[in-house]
């Protein structure tokens, strides 16, 4: 199995470069207009260098390769790296709520400066965000790695929570332009939206991480039955189990009844059973314990 930590560490660094710079453009203009919304933006560009930091700390430990004490291989400090992602967001959406109440509970209109050079900017930091997003999801697809895809989850966040931002700038613009002050609500208004994506996008990594840590079947035993029985001489499958994450590694137990009665051609049955299995499912890791063609057993998996 190829070990695809270097491409993953090398994209860590390049985003959290770039994310750092978003952050601080982002603290600048939010603390420049006094904008809630922009602020708890800037608190959510937060995590994204965090989670980079936090990435590059895990794929430290998470080899592909199994050892002694890790028989099974080091994916799981990936997936658990990946559920911290969502832990911080889960932090910036209650930093959000709190600064809404606190704003509706004091009944006051926070004043909200806006102006051209501050929108730009805005937009220049929404451009930045699609193009940190795209390159981690692609190149996490393309060498199938969790952190990656988890993190341009995560930024994909920040691209709707920016627009959504810039929004409520330009609504803010607009009512001090025209005279109505009412509008400055507005920033208050969308910082909710702004919690929402954030619980949603934690949400979302939540799911696509969960089920390797909790062994959660991941092929149905059917589907396994119906592969191996295209190969001639297995008469049955039986006690199937699979667990891991699709694209990412799986590992599939089963035991199967040949018609050989001999070793060699019993071995050569599980090895083009093997392969069927590798052509649907890379990367996995078969066991196959074999059975003698007298042998009974109808239970496909367990119940």
């Amino acid at each position: 199995m190829e070990d695809i930590r270097p491409q993953v560490r090398r994209v860590l660094l390049i985003t959290l470069l770039l994310n750092i710079l978003v952050l601080l453009v982002k603290l600048v203009v939010g603390l420049w207009t006094g904008s809630l919304s922009l602020i708890a933006d800037a608190l959510h560009s937060v995590t994204d260098s965090f989670n980079n930091v936090l990435g590059l700390v895990a794929i430290r430990f998470a080899s592909p390769y199994p050892d002694r004490e890790h028989p099974y291989g080091h994916q799981k400090f990936e997936a658990i790296a990946a559920l911290s992602i969502s832990a911080f967001l889960g932090m910036a959406c209650l930093e959000i709520l709190k600064g809404v109440i606190d704003r509706v509970t004091s009944g006051a209109v926070h004043k909200v400066d806006v102006s051209a050079p501050a929108l730009w900017l805005m937009i220049v930091v929404l451009g930045m965000n699609i193009i940190i997003t795209f390159y981690e999801r692609r190149v996490g697809n393309r060498i199938g790695s969790s952190i990656l895809i988890a993190d341009a989850q995560h930024t994909m966040s920040d691209v709707w929570i920016t627009i959504i931002v810039i929004a409520g700038l330009i609504g803010v613009w607009c009512g001090e332009l025209t005279g109505m002050k009412w509008l400055q609500w507005i920033d208050v208004v969308l910082a909710l939206p702004v919690a929402a994506l954030v619980f949603w996008s934690g949400w979302k990594v939540i799911a696509s991480n969960l089920p390797m840590l909790v062994d959660e079947m991941a092929i149905a035993p059917e589907t396994i039955d119906a592969i191996a029985r295209q190969v001639p001489g297995v008469i049955n499958c039986h006690d199937i189990a699979s667990r891991g994450v699709l694209g990412r590694q799986i590992f599939i137990e089963m035991h199967m009844i040949v018609a050989p009665t001999d070793v060699e051609s019993a071995h050569q049955i599980t090895e083009l059973v093997e392969d069927l299995l590798h052509e649907h499912f890379d990367p996995v890791r078969i066991a196959i314990h074999v059975e003698p063609p007298n042998y009974k057993s109808d239970r496909v998996t367990y119940e």
